[in-house]
């Protein structure tokens, strides 16, 4: 008879709704193998999710004079006033120029000297758009289009048609995990608790939070008391009686595990160089500056690949848009700045590569209020690999006639989640013959041996 918890993990191990990343086993295991030999050198990439959909139209904004008016037209009472745009330096493919909201000063000079770029339009698609299909109802379309729930996992599964448990963080660790050092800490460390992106199908997130040692242990566990010393007796003793049900047999050895792990993390941390860098005191910044502490404890850890998730609620802007975004935007930027900064401290800034992601883009065209539910929006990239001072991916041209338009200024992507990630997911160390394993729908919009990144804003 299968017990719920099996009936859960054999559930979970047959979502993935693609045959190229359900292999066996064995090929998973020859796969880490290869991945252990073929991952020189330190990377990690940090995943911050703007949760609730960032109006991004509003962070990125076109600064030329006919676009601009496109743009007020169609935000109306959303609109930012023209000239207190930060404009970026140079310009598009196109001959346009854009700029930042007011409050990014911070990420104008990252990108200005080249350590952050922007990508353009980027969304969950299945298949390359197209309007007419779309307009007659043939199209294939992402599951739960403009739904919260179905697009922040599909930004963290990279699986547009399907619900299902193992993001392409967990995938990628799935793979490459035996790169790391086998001591309970997983590569995947994250600042926000159990998420989609880093869950896999052997493994999961290693949860951190923001402040002291980051990994907070059972209560009064060997503290230094005298009653400490008799809690560890007593738990110790607990964990080490062989138990005959399966249930309790496992649940000791997770907590005889995660016992174990948050002493050699705490330890590892100590080892941490001593950050100059100032962080600001939210809880954003200083989830960035753990972080920073952790990578400065990658060689206590025996880390050389790590991925990090942090995630930023309330971006769901129905009303008020224009007042949360100008106390929103400026935290993100400013933690951006601090942590660029923390990290060319450590020597690092070259091994790291930080990206956004969303739920979704919003609409252009205001409720009255704010702005709802979208689809394509834009994104941030920063680290010192980063071909920065560019925009990639195509900025739609705004225009009511635009077929990219599927109703209330809700711009379908030009660039897919696909070539994000799968750029990201290459840089991180990822190969080509196994790009089908972490991302199932990547066919659809880039050749894995074509030789070429998929967008070119980061180096090899």
């Amino acid at each position: 008879m299968m017990t719920r918890r099996g009936f859960l993990t054999h559930s979970c191990s047959l979502g993935i709704a693609s045959a190229t990343v359900s292999s066996t086993m064995l090929q998973l295991g020859l796969a880490r193998q290869a991945a252990a030999q073929s991952a020189p050198g330190y990377r990690a990439m940090v995943c911050i999710l703007l949760a609730g959909g960032n109006d991004s139209y509003n962070m990125l904004v076109p600064a030329d004079n006919d676009q601009f008016a496109e743009y007020l037209g169609l935000r109306a009472d959303l609109a930012l006033n023209q000239n207190d745009l930060l404009v970026l330096p140079g310009t598009t493919g196109n001959g346009r120029s854009y700029g930042l909201h007011p409050g990014m000063s911070e990420l104008h000079s990252l990108f200005s000297s080249g350590d952050a770029a922007m990508i353009a339009n980027v969304g969950t698609l299945l298949e390359a758009f197209d309007s007419q299909a779309t307009q007659n109802g043939t199209a294939n379309l992402p599951l739960g289009l403009f739904s919260h729930a179905d697009q922040i996992s599909q930004w963290q599964t990279a699986v547009p048609d399907g619900r299902v448990a193992q993001g392409w963080g967990g995938r990628i660790a799935d793979l490459m995990q035996d790169v790391n050092l086998q001591n309970g800490v997983s590569m995947n460390i994250s600042l926000s608790g159990s998420n989609v992106f880093q869950s896999g199908i052997e493994g999961s997130e290693y949860s951190i939070d923001a402040l002291g040692d980051g990994a907070p242990g059972l209560n009064a566990y060997d503290d230094g008391t005298e009653f400490g010393v008799f809690k560890k007796r007593i738990v110790d003793n607990l964990l080490a009686v062989q138990q005959p049900n399966i249930l309790r047999r496992e649940y000791s050895r997770r907590l005889r595990g995660a016992i174990d792990a948050q002493a050699v993390f705490v330890d590892a941390l100590q080892t941490s160089p001593v950050l100059a860098t100032q962080f600001s005191p939210g809880n954003f910044s200083q989830s960035l500056r753990q972080i920073a502490r952790t990578i400065g404890a990658r060689d206590a850890l025996g880390a050389t690949r790590q991925t990090f998730f942090v995630s930023v609620g309330g971006w769901d802007h129905h009303d008020d848009v224009l007042d949360n975004q100008a106390r929103m935007l400026p935290a993100i930027s400013a933690g951006l700045q601090e942590f660029r900064d923390a990290l060319v401290e450590l020597g690092v800034f070259d091994e790291v590569t930080t990206f956004t992601t969303s739920d979704f883009g919003r609409t252009l065209t205001s409720n009255g209020r704010g702005s709802d539910h979208g689809w394509g929006g834009h994104h941030i990239v920063m680290g010192g690999a980063v071909n920065g001072g560019n925009i990639y991916g195509d900025y739609p041209i705004l225009a009511p006639a635009n077929p990219l338009d599927v109703g209330r200024g809700v711009y379908a992507p030009t660039t897919s989640v696909d070539e994000y990630f799968a750029e990201l997911a290459s840089w991180f160390g990822v190969s080509p013959s196994e790009l089908d394993q972490v991302l199932p729908n990547v066919r659809s919009f880039y050749s894995p041996e074509s030789g070429t990144p998929p967008l070119g804003f980061l180096s090899a």
